[in-house]
């Protein structure tokens, strides 16, 4: 196996066999991914790794807090013992870990796409700058051998599916591609209730760490009794190293309540959420314009406690998913 430098740049196939991580020549074919130096020689050593989506930085907090956010997540996951694999697609290449440079122009992107299964081909093809949902972070993870990735939340049934057929594109990658997400839940904005319905439905197993009852991504408790439970990490890891074994397909939904101390109550968020929903429909919002809209509604009749609150979650999500990971590689 080839001496890569510490600061080497260099491309990999994907999807990375098991037993073999050799470098290969830069071709028409292999220019559209890119895996940094960090990744490459944890998948090669076997150490554990956490897949990070990049819409939160481009659609979900503003520059600056949004850099400083994914910087505070990657070191929390390195202090943890995993390795951070932020996914993103810049000018049509598929990057599976960033440097700090990458990550910091990334956060001041004004016009990336927001990528889901549907289109994210569409912007390697095109030569364009996207942005990962959590479907497209699971299907670029599951390429590179990355078991685990951490997110805020996430997407599910919206509200009103009923008559607007709004359906995240998360839940069935849920169900087709190996991954375990790391989340607060479901985003609040979407009727958990039918997102819970919608998993089980597909045989997605919703683990909630340490609460018999299912967050709602602001707020420690939607309302409704978890599907299964787990204490910590080690247990966790053991059902999803089980799942593998018995060759059990698709992912697995971890959901972490946010700390206590970081939570905005439920009947709050609610209210703020009626609201912003409102102003949507008053307005027209429509299709992926939705929850970036709403996101920011929320953040302005909530003063701002919203995105304070988002922050605490994924970094207590980043920090639990690291756990896992170490422990599945253990």
């Amino acid at each position: 196996m080839p001496f890569l430098p510490p600061n080497a740049c260099f491309e990999t196939r994907l999807p990375l066999p098991a037993d073999r991580l050799d470098l290969i020549p830069v071709s028409e074919e292999t220019a559209n991914f890119h895996v940094s130096c960090e990744v490459n020689d944890a998948l090669r050593a076997g150490k554990p790794l956490v897949a990070l989506e990049s819409t939160i930085i481009t659609h979900g907090m503003p520059w600056p807090g949004n850099l400083e956010m994914a910087r505070g997540v990657e070191a929390l996951i390195r202090e943890e013992g995993a390795v951070p694999a932020t996914i993103v697609v810049i000018d049509g290449r598929l990057h599976i870990g960033l440097g700090d440079d990458d990550l910091a122009a990334l956060a001041q992107t004004k016009d990336a796409l927001k990528l889901s299964r549907a289109d994210l081909a569409y912007a390697i093809a095109e030569g364009r700058t996207g942005s990962t949902t959590v479907a497209a972070t699971m299907i670029a993870a599951e390429m590179a051998g990355i078991r685990v990735f951490a997110t805020g939340g996430i997407g599910g049934v919206h509200r009103g599916a009923e008559e607007s057929f709004d359906i995240s594109a998360d839940i069935d990658e849920l169900a087709r591609t190996p991954v375990l997400v790391v989340s607060a839940g479901a985003k609040a904005l979407l009727d958990i209730p039918k997102t819970l319905e919608a998993l089980e439905t597909r045989g997605v197993p919703v683990v909630t760490c340490a609460s018999e009852t299912f967050p709602a991504f602001w707020s420690r408790d939607s309302g409704l009794p978890s599907p299964l439970t787990l204490p910590d990490a080690p247990a966790i890891a053991r059902f999803q190293a089980t799942r593998e074994r018995l060759g059990i397909e698709g992912g697995m939904l971890v959901a972490n309540p946010v700390d206590a101390a970081d939570e905005i109550p439920r009947s709050e968020m609610e209210a703020h959420i009626a609201a912003a929903l409102d102003t949507a429909k008053r307005q027209g919002i429509a299709r992926k314009e939705v929850t970036p809209f709403l996101l920011s509604e929320i953040y302005r009749l909530s003063d701002g406690r919203s995105l304070a609150t988002n922050i605490a979650l994924v970094r207590s999500n980043a920090r639990l998913a690291a756990r896992i990971a170490v422990a599945l590689a253990a």
